[in-house]
């Protein structure tokens, strides 16, 4: 997850503190990918499929993630910078127009997408942060491109060749490329960031009710299946923004500083974030199954997708505030286990009461959370 915000000595004046309306409007075009990787799931809801859904999603993430470090050091200012990175938006959309077919003859499109991204990433890293991120991310460049070279070839190759490639290169860049020291990152850009990425994101489960209610004719039973579906869009809501969470992430990263924040940014907003985002393609699958067709029963992989991807949502969260030290991580991956319960519900009963009973657990355990102390 590449670079990191560190000022230039001249810039010191003038700090990276908010999210600018482009760095947002490149989130929306990056979430696009979000909808795209449901798309993937909800027309074939199988393990290979998840695989591959897991995979692209840790490859996009990590340029993403890059992107967030690069704008947190260098400004979204400037007629040039804004160029590129508006080039870096194309990039984002010809990879989620890939997604669907990407293991089945247009890797070859996502690869080269995901080339000029990560280039366009480098380009701008290298000419325009500071000296400590930029003698940094001559180091950490190099792989990224070599593994976007790989990710082009092994599209173009295709078949067996092409996953067991883009596994590698997933798991490479996740666990084997450092976050050097020399990165620096300013908290409260870094935080207001990410959050709006989990918002936009948390959107995306928001229009799946949508998709799932399709042309059927509005009345009372229709009101109530996209009622309980935003219910449990606000759950995940409430789970990540409840309280004042951003606030206590600002403090706990700007309480650290240099490879120690930099490490905390990588865990935290990284990979505990990769679970949080396929929590909610995971949810948004379930969620347009059960609003689609509320009186049949789920399939397992639909009620597992619906469970499951608000268990890895919590357990996610939980592992980020157990890295920030938020508290209340024990809790949440108790109210994890407790919404798997509601997994024979849907299969059993009806994918309407398979929604409501995942609602009733994830709300109330949340509800109970609050009414205790916020340590554990």
């Amino acid at each position: 997850m590449p670079a990191p915000t560190a000022r230039a000595p001249a810039a010191a004046s003038d700090p990276i503190e908010r999210v600018t309306t482009l760095e947002l409007f490149f989130d929306l075009v990056f979430v696009f990918t979000i909808t795209q990787l449901t798309v993937v799931l909800v027309e074939e809801a199988t393990w290979t499929s998840l695989w591959h859904v897991g995979v692209m999603l840790a490859l996009i993430f990590w340029m993403y993630d890059g992107y967030a470090w690069l704008t947190n050091a260098v400004p979204a200012r400037g007629p040039r910078r804004q160029v590129l990175l508006l080039g870096g938006m194309a990039g984002y959309l010809v990879v989620s127009i890939a997604i669907p077919g990407a293991f089945d003859g247009d890797g070859l499109t996502f690869g080269l997408a995901l080339l000029v991204i990560t280039a366009i990433h480098a380009w701008l890293f290298l000419r325009s942060a500071g000296e400590g991120s930029s003698a940094a991310m001559r180091r950490l460049a190099p792989m990224n491109l070599a593994a976007a070279l790989v990710i082009v070839a092994a599209g173009a190759v295709g078949g067996d060749v092409q996953a067991v490639a883009w596994t590698a290169v997933a798991l490479l860049e996740w666990f084997a490329f450092r976050v050097e020291a020399g990165f620096e990152l300013g908290p409260a850009h870094f935080v207001e960031r990410h959050g709006l990425l989990v918002i936009v994101a948390i959107g995306e489960s928001v229009v799946a009710i949508g998709i799932g209610a399709g042309s059927r004719s509005v009345d009372a039973g229709l009101v109530a299946i996209v009622t309980l579906g935003l219910a449990l869009c606000a759950g995940l809501w409430w789970t990540y923004f409840g309280g004042d969470e951003e606030v206590a992430a600002e403090r706990a990263m700007t309480a650290v500083q240099g490879p120690e924040r930099a490490r905390m940014a990588l865990v935290g907003y990284g990979y505990a974030h990769y679970g949080v985002l396929l929590g909610v393609i995971l949810t948004a699958v379930g969620i347009e199954a059960a609003v689609a067709h509320p009186s049949e029963h789920l399939y397992t992989a639909q009620a597992l997708a619906l469970c499951g991807g608000v268990a890895l949502f919590l357990g996610a969260d939980a592992w980020f505030r157990s890295v920030l030290g938020l508290g209340r991580g024990a809790r949440r991956l108790v109210a994890a286990l407790a919404v798997l319960l509601a997994v024979p519900v849907g299969t059993t009963a009806s994918a309407a009461a398979g929604l409501a009973a995942t609602t009733l657990l994830l709300t109330g355990a949340l509800a109970l959370e609050g009414r205790s102390p916020a340590a554990a």
